[in-house]
């Protein structure tokens, strides 16, 4: 469910200390590293201008196009539990926009299970990769053949934290059902929304 930073922090409040310290630990963490991630972007567009320069004037280089590809592959990897901190992800609303936040808290704490279980097995996959390419150094087939094992961890370490960033939604959405009268504030938030738009 979407709500703003100030009730984010306000429902941390219904958990217990230490779980309301791992939820602020761990966007904490999420923050800086999908800030980080943002400036990925303009490494991969330099190094595709770059390509298209040495194309046209020079001779065309081995490395810019997987170079290219490795920078996006952590863009969005990187950038995904940041995303997911600012429920910035694409959701189906059919449905859910029709739902009480209560209901759509309910729902979240439910599939956001099926996500954790998800990534779980991704997870243990990547891990798999990662370990078979430190151990028989294993490289790309291309002409510039780079070793895969850097793009492989930051996939895994990747992976990880957005499990953790699960973990903390699930947090805070239990927190949400344990708010009293979480209906009528959201109620009243949009009422005051509405009110602000028409003046």
């Amino acid at each position: 469910m979407q709500i703003s930073q100030d009730e984010a922090n306000r429902t941390l409040d219904y958990l217990p200390s230490p779980l309301a310290a791992y939820v602020r630990f761990v966007e904490s963490i999420n923050y800086y590293v999908g800030r980080f991630a943002m400036y990925l972007i303009f490494v991969m567009l330099g190094v595709l201008v770059y390509s298209s320069i040495s194309k046209t004037f020079f001779f065309p280089s081995l490395w810019t196009l997987e170079m290219a590809q490795f920078a996006m592959v952590a863009y969005y990897m990187l950038g995904g539990p940041y995303s997911m901190q600012l429920n910035g992800h694409v959701r189906m609303d059919l449905l859910y926009g029709d739902w009480s936040p209560r209901t759509k808290t309910l729902v979240d704490c439910f599939t956001v299970l099926f996500l954790m279980v998800y990534l779980g097995v991704l997870l243990y996959g990547g891990i798999s990769s990662t370990t078979y390419a430190f151990e028989y150094g294993e490289r790309s087939y291309s002409a510039w053949r780079p070793y895969m094992w850097p793009i492989k961890t930051t996939m895994c370490i990747a992976i990880f934290l957005m499990i953790l960033q699960a973990t903390a939604v699930l947090l805070k959405d239990i927190a949400t059902l344990r708010m009293p009268s979480i209906d009528k504030n959201s109620s009243e938030n949009k009422e005051n929304t509405h009110q602000e738009n028409n003046q």
